[in-house]
């Protein structure tokens, strides 16, 4: 299905702020090529965008409202258990969809992992890394995997930010042995920041905290960070992923909300290390800027675990399970780690052009 005009809807899902922000190349390169935009989010999803893009008209959207267990082995009963609330939510974004299509004249939809956002009339594009869905038991994985490509077949195309063939960064979850039955193309990675070759010797903070993720893990881990680097002599700077909220907490670091597109990517640049979780927006945008990485998966989220593993192998990141963190001495660690670098292949607003020319 051709697109016959210029209003474009783009949703990202609220898991966490990744889906969002790995949006923004995308907004971009669509605004560079003339598009209209519309947006459709709400919660944390909008108020990042709403800073990001003051100028553009954003939809309110329900998410999926996803909650997180606090011990990794009750995650997959407290997934289960979300699932009627999941389906309902596919349901009714499916059902909002329809009257948006119409109030706002929607010629194309990009669906960053929304799946009730595919419409008879419109153009629809899916993005999503996790052509996989990993679990521990093979009849599981393939019923996922079933259900995951019986929801992206209702779209017309799949988008997949990753680099295709041998060189792809995510492994198994974007590369798997069999695709889905609509056209699928590798869009090189999503970054929302520039690589500016503007790195200096004399670095202003040792170790960038970047926090991230669905509730209560973000807070979880904020908590063991807040009360280990008060010991550390070291310049720090901890930003809490925390969009809609003012800066509130006192400390001799730096200890941050938010921070905007371009002021984030100079805190990146300016630090030496940077600690995150290890979520696939996070790992694209992070390698990008060829920084030095240690990853902590988010507990109990197969995707990042095994995201992380796959990277520390390749000595691109260091990492360690949370179960297992003790800052003080990893931080040590990380000061020996052999890291290597790569120069992936990143999306730009000449790429949207070439993945259009096959629509």
């Amino acid at each position: 299905m051709k697109i016959k005009g210029k209003n474009v809807l783009v949703a990202p899902l609220d898991w966490g702020l990744g889906h969002t922000t790995r949006c923004i190349p995308i907004i971009n390169a669509l605004i560079i090529n003339h598009y209209h935009v519309i947006l459709a989010a709400s919660g944390k999803s909008a108020a990042l965008l709403q800073k990001e893009f003051p100028h553009l008209t954003i939809v309110p959207l329900a998410g999926y409202h996803v909650q997180y267990a606090q011990s990794s082995k009750w995650l997959p009963v407290k997934l289960l258990l979300q699932v009627p609330k999941i389906i309902r939510a596919i349901k009714n974004e499916h059902a909002v969809l329809n009257e948006m299509v119409q109030q706002y004249s929607i010629n194309w939809v990009i669906s960053d992992n929304r799946f009730g956002l595919y419409h008879p009339a419109v153009h629809c594009t899916f993005i999503t890394h996790q052509l996989t869905i990993l679990a521990p038991y093979q009849w599981l994985r393939n019923l996922l995997q079933r259900i995951n490509y019986q929801y992206i077949n209702r779209f017309d195309t799949c988008w997949v930010p990753d680099m295709g063939g041998d060189e792809g960064l995510a492994g198994i979850l974007s590369h798997p042995k069999q695709l889905p039955a609509i056209p699928v193309q590798y869009m090189g990675m999503l970054s929302r920041f520039e690589n500016t070759a503007s790195f200096h010797p004399g670095y202003v903070y040792d170790y960038c905290f970047l926090l991230s993720g669905p509730e209560p893990q973000r807070t979880l881990l904020e908590n063991i960070v807040l009360s280990k680097i008060e010991q550390i002599d070291a310049s720090i700077i901890v930003l809490r992923g925390l969009p809609e909220q003012a800066n509130a907490i006192k400390s001799k670091h730096n200890i941050l909300s938010h921070l905007p597109g371009k002021a984030l990517q100079q805190v990146i640049e300016q630090s030496k290390f940077v600690i995150a979780r290890s979520g696939y927006t996070t790992v694209m945008e992070l390698l990008s800027l060829q920084k030095k990485c240690f990853f902590i998966p988010t507990p109990g989220q197969t995707e990042q675990e095994y995201l992380a593993e796959r990277l520390a192998d390749l000595q691109l990141c260091f990492m360690v399970k949370q179960e297992h963190l003790n800052i003080a001495e990893q931080l040590t660690a990380l000061e020996q780690f052999p890291f290597k670098t790569i120069q992936p292949k990143i999306f730009t607003a000449q790429q949207l052009k070439l993945l259009m020319q096959n629509l």
